[in-house]
């Protein structure tokens, strides 16, 4: 696994995470550091924060850093771990600009699509001008948002996800694309105070611009409003910080879902929400009705008709077949219309699936339970701004907490969580954790393991193992937790590993 650090990258085996990491040091001339701090800026932020790791299709890593307010970008050769160097014996860099932040704590998103580099960032040294761009290829095919209030409007970018078609599954011959989440200032509200909403945003792989209109900007941007509300009580979540993009049936990419983790810009209170989306249900709205934000003196004015062929849709057969090849040949009166019309009249809507009081989690990642036997469920792997992984496992409208695992100080929240081989590598900034993340030995106790079908708690192991047999989803259940000893389940252990530690952690946890 490779880390992006400050000054430095680092590649640590997470088989023996008390292996020393090999460690790849890039930091910034202290010339340059001063020119930044005469800028105005701190000196723990004149340095080069690693911001984006990503492989090219070559083998090699592509590695963007703020570098002292000054993004530049190089090569990491893999066989020898070192940055390319160029002919002055320096590391070869190209500017970072568009591709990275300038500034190390800006919200910033990046994913690869088939080679291409997409990035949501912050594109000039004040912070204020904001791009989804595409960020690599031929210079006439690197495209952008419009600068305008109502494509972006102060977002804070949060995830990206891109959508890939199969030739095999995809007899329409729909264009991949590419879906950014992000909460921004939403200008179709005129109150006292600015009202931030969460978003998802759409673009499209082969989009290229228009001719004369949208010159080298998107002529496929469209966004929507996601709302995360509890309709009972009527609480709605408008704040999100973290997405985690899953495949429900995999290699099948209509089957994905977005998990979004959400808070609230009106409660006082530390509140977290999580909230799923599928992808069917995002593009229903982005083939919906467009929202009109012109007003004339008093009313809202008539909408435009929607012009044809339909603004914003991505290239298909159909549309090919019309002689549309390209977004080179669209007409004016679309781009025009799209220029003027990215929000949609609907919002994606979804209840919580999980809500907790008095904690704030920071990162989100999901899995399938490890059975298949039915219902089916996920397990969600939380990150808190104390240091703390929760898991819970949400199956139908059901959320059972199986651990809550300390991993760090209070001081360290976690900021990272990737999912490999059955476990969870989890990240802070100072720190690097394992824990299990999937299979029965996830569940700590016996009533835990009850409930996960296809696992039977083992009482000379005292541990969750897997079932030899399939467990029947009528009765297991209940069958399961008579068998369980009224002693089990009151103190479990859990093994993590640490970076900076030799030995095994082991950390008890007691009802």
């Amino acid at each position: 696994m490779f880390l992006g650090a400050r000054d430095a990258i680092l590649s640590v085996d997470t088989n023996d995470l008390s292996k020393e990491p090999l460690k790849i040091t890039w930091d910034v001339p202290e010339e340059k550091r001063k020119s930044c701090v005469t800028k105005g800026k701190t000196e723990v932020d004149c340095h080069n924060y690693i911001r984006l790791l990503e492989f090219l299709q070559d083998g090699r890593i592509y590695v963007c850093g703020t570098y002292a307010f000054d993004p530049q970008c190089a090569f990491l050769e893999l066989p020898s771990f070192t940055l390319e160097i160029a002919e002055d014996g320096e590391v070869k860099m190209e500017t970072g600009k568009g591709k990275c932040p300038f500034e190390p704590s800006q919200h910033y998103t990046a994913v690869m699509a088939g080679g291409t580099l997409y990035t949501a960032a912050t594109s000039n040294f004040l912070g204020t001008l904001f791009d989804i761009s595409r960020a690599m290829g031929p210079e006439q095919e690197r495209i952008r948002t419009e600068r305008s209030i109502n494509w972006l409007n102060d977002p804070e970018f949060v995830s990206s996800a891109f959508i890939e078609h199969s030739s095999d599954g995809n007899p329409a011959g729909d264009d991949d694309q590419i879906y950014f989440f992000f909460t921004e200032v939403a200008k179709e509200y005129d109150l006292y105070t600015k009202v931030r909403v969460p978003r998802v945003a759409r673009v499209c792989k082969s989009d290229v611009g228009g001719m004369k209109t949208l010159q080298r900007r998107w002529t496929t941007f469209l966004k929507a409003q996601l709302v995360c509300e509890d309709k009972p009580s009527g609480q709605r979540y408008n704040i999100l910080t973290d997405v985690f993009t899953m495949q429900h049936t995999q290699g099948d990419p209509s089957s994905t879902h977005f998990y979004g983790l959400f808070t609230s810009q009106w409660e006082h209170e530390e509140l977290s929400a999580v909230c799923v989306f599928s992808l069917s249900d995002i593009n229903k709205v982005m083939d919906g009705p467009f929202k009109e934000l012109r007003k004339t003196c008093e009313n809202w004015i008539n909408p435009e008709p929607v012009p044809t062929p339909r603004p914003g849709q991505c290239l298909n057969n159909a549309l090919k077949a019309e002689g549309f090849e390209s977004s080179l040949k669209l007409p004016d009166k679309v781009l025009t219309f799209v220029r003027d019309h990215p929000l949609m009249e609907n919002s994606v809507t979804a209840a919580p699936l999980l809500v907790q009081k008095g904690i704030r989690y920071t990162k989100l990642a999901a899995n399938h339970r490890d059975t298949k036997v039915q219902p089916r469920g996920v397990v969600l792997h939380l990150g808190t701004d104390r240091g703390e992984l929760h898991q819970v496992e949400v199956v139908g409208q059901n959320a059972t907490l199986l651990q809550e695992i300390p991993l760090f100080s209070s001081q360290e929240p976690i900021n990272n969580i990737l999912l490999s081989q059955g476990q969870a590598l989890v990240g802070s900034p100072l720190s690097l954790a394992r824990v299990q993340a999937e299979g029965c030995a996830l569940y700590p106790s016996c009533e835990a393991c009850a409930r996960g079908l296809g696992c039977w708690w083992k009482a000379e192991e005292n541990a969750c193992r897997k079932s030899a047999t399939n467990a029947d989803p009528g009765d297991a259940v209940d069958d399961a937790l008579m068998r369980c000893d009224k002693q089990d389940g009151k103190c479990v252990s859990v093994l993590c590993y640490a970076l900076e530690m030799t030995n095994y952690v082991y950390v008890k946890f007691c009802s």
